[in-house]
């Protein structure tokens, strides 16, 4: 069965939704290793409309122009993209579908594909914060920024259920970036503060 991997840029203090100003001078050549290996772990793209609008702005014309990241954005464009959106959309970017009924129904179907080697979620907030409730994200990829946004939407909504997570992998960039990946895990056993206080 494919995984589900979500990817994404993100403050120390939650926020996912990308400033230029605090994300690319951050930007080396270890988050580039780092983001190469999470698009290699797919062949398949899910995206909302917002990331899809954005992608598809900017990297046919840098595939056109040919420049240094030429290569990256022909390996965006023949990848396969299913774009979550509630509104029918006209396709110009190669390999670009929409989802033809519910997400997680969608999902279920992607995951299940024989053909599907792997789906990736890069940015798309919304996208995650639905599949993260259905319990749908078999990968938590974040690479955490030494800084605190203060502004712009954070990854985790509010909720009655707590996400529980468990580190599948860490590591830590010059610049100050923590690259760390999570992978759904079970509450640990209930505990109180007469169980802690003895770690004291």
């Amino acid at each position: 069965m494919a995984k589900v991997i979500s990817t994404l840029f993100i403050s120390a203090d939650g926020v996912a939704e990308i400033d230029p100003d605090w994300h690319f001078p951050y930007f080396d050549e270890n988050m580039g290793r780092a983001v190469t290996e999470d698009y290699e772990a797919a062949d398949v793209l899910l995206i909302g409309r917002s990331t899809f609008d954005s992608f598809a702005g900017a990297w046919p014309d840098r595939e056109n122009a040919g420049g240094e990241d030429a290569p990256f954005a022909k390996q965006i464009g023949d990848m396969r993209k299913v774009v979550a959106s509630r509104q029918k959309l006209e396709f110009t970017w190669r390999n670009s579908e929409v989802i033809d009924g519910e997400l997680t129904d969608a999902v279920r179907a992607l995951k299940a594909d024989a053909s599907v080697k792997g789906i990736l979620i890069p940015g798309s907030i919304s996208v995650v914060q639905q599949l993260l409730a259905a319990g749908l994200v078999d990968e938590l990829r974040l690479l955490v920024h030494p800084v605190a946004a203060r502004k712009g939407r954070k990854l985790f909504d509010e909720g009655d259920v707590a996400y529980h997570l468990k580190v599948s992998a860490t590591e830590a960039f010059p610049t100050g970036v923590i690259r760390v990946i999570y992978v759904p895990a079970e509450p640990p056993a209930p505990a109180g503060y007469d169980d802690a206080k003895g770690q004291v």
